[in-house]
């Protein structure tokens, strides 16, 4: 037996996202298809390879710039 446990105990927080999603049931759809708009995208991995062999190493110090002799 855990001394610790609270089986009974909901926090405010859970209660309220279990009434919303009680109430709407439209709202986790609606959240995968924003997550599907926004996150869930197919990589073109010849795209990105290209993208980062076209890479430019940065230098250590951004804002310094290299000296020219002129």
């Amino acid at each position: 037996m855990n001394l610790f446990a609270r089986p009974h105990y909901v926090s405010d927080t859970t209660e309220f996202i279990e009434k919303l999603k009680s109430s709407r049931p439209e709202l986790e759809a609606a959240q995968r298809d924003g997550r599907a708009l926004l996150w869930d995208k197919q990589v073109d991995a010849e795209a990105l390879e290209q993208a980062q062999a076209a890479r430019v190493a940065q230098q250590p110090y951004v804002y310094q710039t290299k000296p020219t002799l002129g």
